[in-house]
């Protein structure tokens, strides 16, 4: 029997980063995530507003944490357990922070999930 949607559990779920993306670490130690605009109708907009060929996101040091963590291993539970220790009250309210950022990154296609 097929599982409701209310069923499921975001925090069950393994996150992954997309193929398309690339990233580095930039001296000040955070990541960057560099994400090509390669659709056709990206590339229309690139020619006719003059937008760039890629967007940059610099994540903060929470961000960057929670992004090394991102291996197709863990699922967002045990990402969860890593960001409450390494961060403790910082981390604070985590659950709520970490869904956000969870869904943030997926909406922009820089993770995708695997259960």
């Amino acid at each position: 029997m097929a599982k409701n949607k209310k069923d499921e559990n975001l925090l069950d779920y393994v996150p992954n980063k997309s193929k398309k993306v690339v990233y580095n670490k930039k001296e000040n130690g955070l990541i960057e995530i560099i994400m090509p605009r390669d659709s056709i109708i990206e590339r229309i907009i690139r020619k006719l507003f003059f937008t760039p060929d890629k967007y940059r996101v610099e994540l903060d040091k929470m961000g960057t944490f929670v992004w090394e963590q991102i291996d197709g291993q863990r699922t967002i539970y045990e990402i969860a357990g890593l960001v409450q220790e390494h961060f403790k009250e910082e981390a604070e309210p985590l659950y709520e922070r970490l869904l956000q950022y969870i869904n943030i990154l997926k909406n922009n296609n820089f993770i995708t999930f695997d259960r």
